[in-house]
């Protein structure tokens, strides 16, 4: 038999052994958000934040609306910190990370007990004199003696959330930097593009002239007449390919309505004079990349859950199950009452499931976080060789085609012009050395935007978020003519 006091221990002993591990840290609305904030500041010097009510969203819509009218045109670290302040997939991923606290704040507390209570005889006459109630408090044991290691486990899974939520970020932060270059290179092609139809609009109106007086033959004037159409097009191409590089910004800084009025700049800046030594940059990738840190985590996470797997291989659920039973009878017209205890144990014989399957999911669970973190690293250590390769390989092409090719061109144009001028050379040849020089122009400002480019990948490769396979090719916008291609 329970006595009431022990029984009432019973029913405490869980709460009072819940009340020693405390969630703290998992319970504030920002569990783990400060920890990514100052992480991606360091690498972005930007701010972000977690919109979670109604003050934090119209305080955070407020200060883009605020940047967005600092400055005419958007420049790319203004741009970045609007991605990072209302771009909604980012706060979808900060919403995932409140989701893992929350699992690691529920790991802090105990199963509920189940209590039940019943009786017999109730209603019916002729069992009235033999009444009994049953009650019964029943509680897992199993689940108090892995309690320590499901702790460790979730703890170890909001973790691996949090530098999850800081890699999205920084790649927000990437892909927007990605998209301003974009945008402002297509712009800059459509500017080198109208100056050169200016001129040409030019030279078809004084062949036009020509051909009325009979100084150019009808060929020559068809010439000049076809190219200004297909320069024309090739114009409307790249206005195209710039409004729609534009809208891929737009769409990461998270903008619609009035705000679409916003403007980027008509070129990217000029070259820096030397480019930036990383001679290290394979161990500074190896030790701050976050997706690298993630798996490690994974491969963490994966251990402890082989060795919970292993503690419960044989048994999967252990109750205890206490009560007491109260049985009253009825003899000679005098009542007589009898409280009996009850302890219980409850558990499933393995004789079919021994566990050997669960074990080998779990063996092979780690076997594949094992390989995972060995073939990331050493995509690591490829990924920042690749970038450092490209952002020195870019700056030399883009020197290149600013200091000789496009010079040269220039130089032959002119030379072009003055033979035509004194009857030397003929139209054809003029109109060449213009398609010519325009086609420079333009692979000049792709190179330009190849470096820079090439550049913004240098922080993805030694951070995480997003780091591009670098490309020896070069996108060749061509004038209408050239071998090159036909351009955006």
């Amino acid at each position: 038999m329970i006595a009431p006091k022990k029984l009432m221990a019973v029913l405490v002993f869980p709460l009072a052994l819940s009340g020693c591990v405390t969630g703290a840290e998992y319970s504030s609305k920002e569990a783990g958000f400060t920890s990514v904030a100052n992480k991606t500041a360091t690498v972005t010097a930007k701010e972000t934040v977690w919109i979670q009510n109604q003050n934090q969203a119209r305080s955070a819509a407020a200060q883009v609306r605020s940047l967005l009218a600092q400055k005419k045109a958007l420049d790319v670290e203004t741009a970045v910190q609007i991605a990072l302040l209302n771009n909604r997939g980012l706060q979808a991923a900060y919403a995932d990370l409140g989701d893992s606290a929350a699992d690691a704040w529920q790991s802090t507390m105990f199963t509920n007990p189940t209590v039940s209570i019943g009786t017999t005889g109730l209603g019916t006459p002729e069992l009235e004199a033999f009444k009994t109630i049953e009650g019964m408090i029943t509680t897992n044991i199993l689940a108090l003696v892995t309690k320590n290691r499901d702790m460790a486990i979730a703890d170890t899974r909001f973790r691996q959330a949090q530098l999850t939520a800081a890699v999205k970020t920084l790649e927000v932060a990437a892909d927007t930097r990605r998209a301003w270059i974009g945008a402002v290179a297509a712009w800059e092609n459509v500017g080198q593009l109208q100056r050169a139809q200016a001129t040409a609009d030019a030279a078809s109106d004084l062949a036009e002239k020509l051909g009325e007086t009979g100084a150019m033959t009808k060929g020559a004037q068809a010439r000049e007449h076809v190219f200004v159409a297909e320069l024309a097009g090739e114009t409307a191409k790249a206005r195209l390919a710039a409004r729609l590089a534009k809208e891929e910004l737009t769409r990461l800084l998270g903008l619609w309505g009035s705000d679409l009025g916003y403007q980027v700049p008509n070129s990217l800046p000029p070259l820096p004079k030397s480019v930036v030594r990383r001679d290290t940059i394979e161990a500074e990738a190896m030790k701050n990349r976050i997706d690298l840190q993630v798996a490690k985590l994974e491969l963490e996470a994966t251990a402890k859950s082989y060795g919970l797997t292993e503690a419960t291989r044989y048994v999967t659920d252990l109750q205890i199950l206490t009560g007491f039973e109260t049985e009253r009878e009825i003899e000679d017209d005098e009542k007589k009452t009898r409280t009996t205890g009850q302890v219980e144990l409850e558990f499933a014989i393995p004789i079919f499931d021994t566990g050997k399957a669960r074990m080998r999911k779990v063996e092979l669970a780690y076997m594949r976080a094992a390989n995972q973190l060995a073939e990331e690293a050493v995509n690591v250590r490829s990924e920042a060789r690749s970038a450092y390769e490209a952002y020195r390989s870019n700056y030399a092409i883009a020197r290149h085609y600013r200091n000789n090719v496009v010079p040269l061109r220039t130089k032959v144009e002119e030379e072009s012009l003055l033979t035509y001028n004194g009857m030397i050379s003929n139209t054809f040849e003029l109109l060449t050395d213009t398609r010519d020089k325009i086609n420079s122009i333009l692979l000049s400002v792709n190179a330009k935007r190849d470096f820079w480019l090439a550049e913004a990948n240098l922080a993805p490769a030694i951070y995480g978020g997003g780091a591009t396979n670098a490309s020896a090719e070069t996108e060749v916008a061509a004038a209408p003519g050239s071998s090159g291609g036909s351009g955006h």
